[in-house]
């Protein structure tokens, strides 16, 4: 089984990835494989409703100068999905929005079925209304929602800040726990009733 996690912020090594890396730790903790993918910094296609990827099966997109069908790729052969951004003024990254519209448009005969989740990274404020924003395609395409002790949201300003998030890098491995787990239920390879869990660590920012 494997995972992809895409990671939609501009700066490759920023909190964004420091989220995604705590959930890959903890996949493989149960032998699970997993792939970070970085959006990049380059310019993105929005979709323009063309419609030529459905004579293409819903497989590709036509524009092919992005890293959209490389996702769409990746899937064919990947389990299920993790999708990371950043909070920009209560938004995603708009280079993650245009690619999961495209992606799961273009390619939706690799995505439906497979579980996904989202995560967010903030300074402050707007990452609820980033989760939603993100989150909610997936449900249009027959993709099990997989959720956690918390919506999945980290804090931090400055590169490599979230890793002080005790809360948050706990909330990304109780995610990774339950994505583990039903996977393996899927796949028919657990019996267990339930995930396994740590205990709360609850964490607030008041100094």
């Amino acid at each position: 089984m494997k995972v992809l996690l895409l990671n939609g912020s501009p700066r490759r090594q920023g909190n964004t990835n420091v989220a995604l890396v705590e959930i890959s730790q903890q996949l493989a903790k149960h032998g699970i494989d997993s792939e970070i993918v970085w959006v990049g910094n380059k310019p993105v296609r929005g979709c323009i409703a063309c419609g030529k990827c459905k004579e293409n099966g819903n497989r590709r997109c036509v524009f092919d100068d992005d890293i959209c069908n490389t996702v769409n790729e990746k899937m064919e052969s990947c389990d299920a999905i993790v999708l990371g951004s950043p909070v920009y003024w209560g938004q995603p990254s708009g280079q993650l929005l245009a690619i999961q519209q495209r992606m799961l448009y273009s390619g939706g005969a690799s995505y439906q079925n497979k579980p996904a989740a989202v995560v967010c990274v903030c300074r402050r404020g707007g990452a609820t209304a980033a989760f939603q924003t993100l989150q909610m395609p997936f449900q249009m395409v027959n993709m099990p929602i997989v959720t956690s002790q918390y919506w999945n949201i980290a804090y931090g300003r400055e590169e490599g800040q979230a890793e002080q998030d005790v809360e948050g890098m706990q909330t990304m491995r109780t995610l990774a726990n339950n994505m583990a787990w039903l996977l393996k239920k899927i796949h028919g390879e657990d019996t267990t009733e339930t995930p396994e869990r740590e205990a709360w660590t609850p964490m607030h920012f008041i100094r």
